[in-house]
C-alpha cells in the first residue's frame, strides 16, 4: 500500500474513533434551554392560573407570564458533540452536571426540593400581594421543619403551630428560639402545640388553629463546642388569608415564579389592568415583605420570553448584569428589587412613560 494512502486511511480511521468517541463518551455536563412561559392572568390546561374567591375581582387584560428554564434530566448523560453543540448555540447553556444534580442529592430529593419551593414561592406571592394592598393577614408560628436524630424528632412535625413555649405565648419564630435558649442542655422545655392535621383543617376553614396539647422535649447542645439548648427544629411563619387563592400550575418547580405571580393576584384584586394590556414577562423569587430575589437560567428565560412575544422583562437587580449581556432584540429589560419597584414600572409602562423605566446594564 502507498504511503500517501496508508497515512490517508490512518488519519480517516482516527476521524471515525474520534467521532465515535464524541457520540459514545459521556461527558459530565447537563443543558438549560428555555422553557415555556406562563401568563399568570390567563388560562392553562383549561382553567384559570390565578383563582379568587371570597373577594371581587377585576378584568385584567395583556400578559403577566411567568418564564421556565429547560433542563436535561438527572439520569442524561450527554457526550462530548452535544456539549460542543450546547457550547456554541445562542439559546442554550452547559453547565457542569452537579449544579443542577448536586452529588449529595438524590433525583427525587431535587424534585421535591423544587416542589417545596413552587409551593413556598405561592404563599409568598400570596402573603406580599395583600401586604401590598394593606389587606389584613393572620400570620402564627409553625414548625418549618425537624431535623433528624434531633430531641423534636418524633414529637414534634412540620406544620404543627407553636401557641407557647414554657407558658410563654409565641409571636414569632425569634420568640421560640429565645424561649429553647433559656434552658441549659438536658433540661425539659414543653411545647404547646396545635398538631398539623388540626392546624391544616382551621386554615381551610379560615379559622385560627385552636385545641393545644402539651409536649415534652429535653434539650440538647447545639454542638460539640457551643452549650447552647436546643431541640433540633426550624421555626416558620404561616398565614391564614381572608379569601381563598388558588395557582393552579402543574409540572413547574423552584421559587423564581413568586414574582409574577404576586402580581398577577394584584392585578386580578384590583381595578383596571394593571399592564395597560401591553406583554410584560419576568422572574423573581418573592419573600413575603416583597423583596425580590434573583433566580438561575436569566438568559435562557428572557429568550423564551421574547419568543412568546414579550416586550418587557422585569428582572431581579442581581441578574441584571448577566442578562444585559445578551438581550434579544425587541426585548427591553427593566430592573427590580421589590415589589413596590415591579407596580411602579408596570404603572410607567401603562402610561407610556418607558424612557421612565431603570433598565438593567452590564456595568
Amino acid at each position: 500500500m502507498p504511503r500517501r494512502t496508508a497515512t490517508m486511511l490512518a488519519s480517516l480511521l482516527t476521524l471515525i474513533a474520534l467521532l465515535c468517541a464524541g457520540l459514545l463518551i459521556p461527558v459530565p455536563y447537563a443543558a438549560m434551554s428555555p422553557g415555556p412561559t406562563y401568563n399568570t392572568l390567563g388560562e392553562h390546561n383549561g382553567e384559570q392560573v390565578l383563582q379568587i374567591s371570597g373577594h371581587g375581582t377585576h378584568k385584567t387584560s395583556g400578559h403577566l407570564n411567568m418564564t421556565t428554564v429547560r433542563v436535561t434530566g438527572s439520569e442524561y448523560r450527554m457526550n462530548l458533540f452535544e456539549a460542543v453543540h450546547g457550547w456554541l448555540a445562542d439559546d442554550e447553556i452547559v453547565v457542569p452536571h452537579d449544579t443542577l444534580y448536586p452529588d449529595d442529592k438524590t433525583a427525587e430529593e431535587v424534585t421535591q426540593e423544587n416542589a417545596e419551593e413552587f409551593s413556598q414561592s405561592q404563599e409568598s406571592a400570596k402573603v406580599a400581594a395583600l401586604k401590598h394592598l394593606k389587606i389584613p393577614v393572620r400570620s402564627f408560628t409553625v414548625v418549618g421543619s425537624v431535623r433528624k436524630g434531633m430531641p423534636a424528632e418524633g414529637k414534634l412535625h412540620a406544620g404543627d403551630v407553636i401557641k407557647e413555649v414554657d407558658g410563654s405565648p409565641v409571636r414569632s419564630t425569634e420568640d421560640v428560639s429565645k424561649l429553647v435558649t433559656r434552658h441549659k442542655p438536658g433540661e425539659k422545655v414543653v411545647f404547646s402545640i396545635v398538631p398539623a392535621k388540626d392546624a391544616a383543617q382551621a386554615e381551610k376553614s379560615g379559622k385560627a388553629p385552636e385545641g393545644a396539647v402539651p409536649v415534652t422535649i429535653t434539650t440538647t447542645k447545639a454542638g460539640p463546642r457551643e452549650n447552647r439548648a436546643i431541640v433540633g427544629i426550624e421555626a416558620a411563619t404561616d398565614y391564614i388569608f381572608p379569601f381563598r387563592m388558588d395557582i393552579r400550575l402543574a409540572d413547574v418547580g423552584g421559587p423564581s415564579a413568586g414574582l409574577m405571580f404576586t402580581l398577577g393576584l394584584i392585578d386580578k384584586l384590583t381595578p383596571g389592568p394593571l399592564t395597560g394590556g401591553k406583554f410584560v414577562a419576568g422572574t423573581g423569587t418573592i419573600d413575603n415583605e416583597g423583596l425580590v430575589g434573583p433566580i438561575g437560567g436569566i438568559q435562557m428565560k428572557t429568550i423564551g420570553a421574547r419568543k412568546k412575544g414579550a416586550e418587557y422583562f422585569l428582572t431581579p437587580k442581581e441578574n441584571c448584569a448577566t442578562a444585559a449581556k445578551d438581550v434579544p432584540g425587541g426585548l427591553t429589560l427593566v430592573k427590580v428589587h421589590t415589589l413596590d419597584d415591579a407596580v411602579k414600572a408596570l404603572d410607567a409602562i401603562r402610561a407610556g412613560k418607558t424612557s421612565d423605566l431603570p433598565r438593567c446594564t452590564k456595568g
